[in-house]
């Protein structure tokens, strides 16, 4: 006689499940029998997800946020009050509150809570300009971060700190992602708040004979597409030993803006003059990630080219655009 053990599914507690990451990843994890997943929402509807349960909640309330964070395993942070560039050339200050608030609540209720696994999506502004690949440990927090970047990269590095904090005093075990420009499916598409690629795609597409770019062209991006980020929160959830970790993750290499606007203006299939405005104000920073940390210790790698993601991206916006 065969005895088969079954395993208790996980509970995963997705907060943020309308916005473009949690999207994403909503519908890759309700596929997944082991896992029982509890989506968050607030301002932004929910939709339809089977093997989902949905609850309202504004994480800016503690007594809320207390609430849903009891008999879950895993915690996955992709709620955020985000900016797009232009957001965060002109209102700097924007989102850093409400992000250090309900980050801060969530931790402290993790802790409590005994969570088994914290997922947290930083960022890459805290990096200094480079043309060569930067490692997580190649951070300097003595050079004072780029004049645009200094809310939301200080906000990122503090949720960081507190993430390592509460790695020391408790059994919850978490991750920050350092994750590139993504871009892919449900991004917002908005030329004020979108990633830049999903902006870039939105201006194309709604042309007729001629785009306006932002500087000189010359700057360039570390990107990534959606997919390989989910596949990230996949194998830290299977694959990571130690208790704290911070992890670079992107294409691990740098595209300048003109190569990226020629690859979706090509892609695209339209004739499209590209104008580059220099009076106008850009992040002139240049930087691509060495994600060989993940690699090792996660077994992750891209599998997503540039030229498939934005393509499948072009194709996503006419279906949903058009």
């Amino acid at each position: 006689m065969v005895i088969t053990i079954m395993k208790n599914k996980q509970t995963i507690l997705l907060c943020g499940a309308t916005g473009f990451i949690g999207r994403n990843i909503a519908q890759n994890l309700s596929k997944i029998k082991r896992y029982k997943l509890i989506c968050t929402y607030n301002n932004s509807k929910p939709y339809k997800l089977q093997n989902c349960k949905w609850i309202k909640v504004d994480l800016r309330n503690n007594r809320q946020v207390d609430r849903i964070t009891k008999n879950i395993d895993i915690i996955i942070q992709a709620a955020a009050t985000t900016s797009g560039a232009k957001t965060i050339i002109s209102r700097p200050y924007e989102h850093v509150t409400d992000n250090a608030i309900m980050n801060s609540y969530l931790l402290r209720s993790s802790f409590e809570n005994k969570i088994k696994h914290f997922i947290f999506f930083s960022c890459t502004v805290m990096y200094q300009s480079s043309n060569k690949s930067l490692k997580e440990s190649d951070f300097n927090p003595r050079k004072e971060l780029y004049s645009n970047y200094f809310g939301v990269g200080n906000t990122k590095l503090y949720i960081e700190k507190m993430c390592e904090f509460y790695s020391k005093i408790s059994s919850t075990k978490f991750t920050c992602i350092r994750h590139s420009n993504i871009f892919g499916p449900f991004d917002k598409f908005d030329l004020n708040k979108s990633h830049f690629l999903g902006a870039s795609i939105t201006k194309v597409m709604k042309a007729s004979k001629e785009i306006v770019v932002w500087g000189d062209g010359k700057e360039k991006r570390d990107l990534l597409y959606i997919d390989d980020l989910v596949n990230f929160v996949k194998l830290s959830i299977q694959n990571q030993k130690k208790k704290f970790r911070i992890y670079n993750c992107g294409y691990g290499k740098s595209y300048s803006i003109k190569k990226i606007i020629k690859k979706i203006i090509k892609l695209s299939q339209k004739q499209i003059k590209v104008i580059y405005d220099t009076s106008k104000p850009t992040i002139k920073t240049s930087l691509s990630l060495n994600c060989k940390l993940a690699d090792k210790e996660l077994g992750w790698k891209t599998k997503t080219s540039l030229d498939l993601g934005i393509l499948n991206t072009i194709k996503w916006w006419k279906s949903n655009f058009k």
